[in-house]
């Protein structure tokens, strides 16, 4: 039960400090829609998604209007497109702008699953798929696309990951006068969650049912707040469990929402992901929340022990808040979403080796960070390879969303506008990987894969 207290709290929280339900996206399987023939495989997805999602965005406005929550996106995922191309055959650009037909006929702002589980080896669609990527986002407004490469149960697919890394600079090439807008929706997974609601990587695993919602919340400047009111001196300890708490009335409103929206839509609620997700909104940021607890700047000296601290206490308070916690849920380290990252990389005190390290505790991994246009695509494969080992030795999610920016060097900055912010162009090491990286095949999985 919540008192007059913690729900005075929660509008505080709402009001002032950005708190906000960041997305409520509803999964639909598209496996009932796999057909010989591509023509009709599209009409028959087409036809779902309108159907299931025409009202979507309806509910979740009266949801919003109802009870003052801010919900800022409405979104689909649906099961990854290259099992339709694999039965279907056909021309994988032309299902991508299906799916961009279908979330704009129903007015959602994007729509996720043009994606490829390859961490094993490629099966049918898989190829057509990942080789259309470029074509397929620069041809749509609201697709976004993400690649799973490897596992902890499987090790790590280096013809994919090499694969990726040409890619990324395709598609980053085929957008080069929209800001490279297309990089921007494509993500490169290890350990891909299969009920995430967050874009760009959010697809319909699947194990889930025919149709869900899952609800993603945002709180950074909540928990920032929370962090700022604590007795000067404060151990950490204490922090850990400010942070907590504030996770667990954060996630009670997601819980409320996602509940109410799938009943509404009359299908099942699936998961809250209480992620911490920034913007580059004043008072948003992930990187404030660790300079409150006391670094001077994000990528000090600290900055990967305070993100653990961080992480664990949000994901502790969330499961004690909702039985249904899942997807990504913990701290996102965006750069270009998040105006404390983008000044500390502006500054130098932030670089591309720290985030990695960072990776290691947060939720998900390198993401939106911009690199200069030149970048090799061997070099982007090299960086994803590491990522990804990241996630298969530690058993977690990590992903790589990178934008190479085409015509632009270290220093200068890229913008993207809205939530996907812009920042500056980083420096990477373009020591030659090239060699390991085209040596191909897979690298095994980890000792720890073997629990059966």
């Amino acid at each position: 039960m919540l008192n007059t207290t913690d729900i005075l709290e929660t509008i505080t929280m709402i009001r002032d400090e950005h708190l906000d339900i960041r997305t409520v996206t509803m999964g639909i399987s598209l496996m009932d829609c796999l057909c010989s023939d591509a023509a009709r495989s599209c009409e028959k997805t087409y036809d779902k998604i309108t159907r299931l999602a025409a009202r979507l965005v309806p509910v979740c406005d009266a949801i919003e209007t109802k009870y003052g929550i801010p919900i800022i996106n409405k979104r689909i995922a649906v099961t990854p497109a290259s099992f339709l191309i694999g039965a279907s055959g056909g021309d994988p650009v032309q299902f991508a702008r299906m799916l961009d037909r279908a979330a704009s006929e129903v007015g959602v702002n994007f729509i996720g699953g043009f994606s490829a589980l390859v961490q094993k080896g490629f099966s049918a669609g898989d190829l057509a798929l990942i080789e259309s990527i470029p074509e397929a986002l620069a041809e749509t407004e609201r697709v976004c696309s993400s690649v799973n490469v490897g596992s902890t149960k499987a090790g790590i697919n280096m013809d994919a990951v090499r694969l990726m890394g040409e890619m990324i600079v395709r598609t980053a090439e085929r957008t080069a006068d929209r800001s490279c807008i297309g990089a921007a929706k494509l993500v490169v997974f290890c350990n891909a969650a299969e009920d995430n609601p967050f874009m760009a990587g959010a697809f319909h695993g699947v194990g889930e049912p025919d149709c869900v919602i899952n609800v993603g919340v945002s709180g950074p400047g909540a928990v920032r707040a929370a962090v700022a009111q604590a007795p000067k001196g404060a151990e950490l300890s204490a922090i850990a469990e400010i942070i907590k708490k504030t996770a667990f009335k954060v996630t009670r409103m997601g819980q409320l929402v996602g509940a109410e929206a799938a009943s509404l839509l009359g299908v099942p609620f699936g998961i809250v992901d209480l992620s911490l997700a920034p913007t580059p909104a004043v008072g948003d940021s992930v990187a404030h929340i660790l300079e409150e607890i006391g670094l001077a700047q994000a990528g000090a000296c600290g900055t990967t022990a305070a993100l653990a601290m961080l992480n664990d206490a949000v994901k502790k308070g969330g499961v004690m808040a909702s039985s249904a916690v899942g997807g990504l849920s913990g701290a996102f380290i965006p750069v270009s979403e998040d105006a404390g990252m983008i000044a500390a990389a502006a500054s130098g005190a932030l670089t591309i080796e720290k985030l990695e390290a960072m990776t290691a505790v947060c939720s998900v991994g390198l993401d939106m960070i911009i690199l200069p246009g030149d970048t090799p695509a061997a070099v982007i494969a090299a960086l994803i390879a590491d990522e990804a080992a990241i996630g298969m030795v530690n058993a977690k999610t990590t992903a790589v969303r990178v934008i190479p920016a085409i015509g632009k060097k270290v220093g200068d900055t890229l913008e993207f506008g809205g939530l996907l912010g812009g920042g500056p162009v980083m420096r990477i090491s373009t020591i030659d990987p090239s060699v390991f990286v085209a040596r191909g095949g897979r690298i095994p999985a980890p000792i720890q894969s073997l629990k059966n």
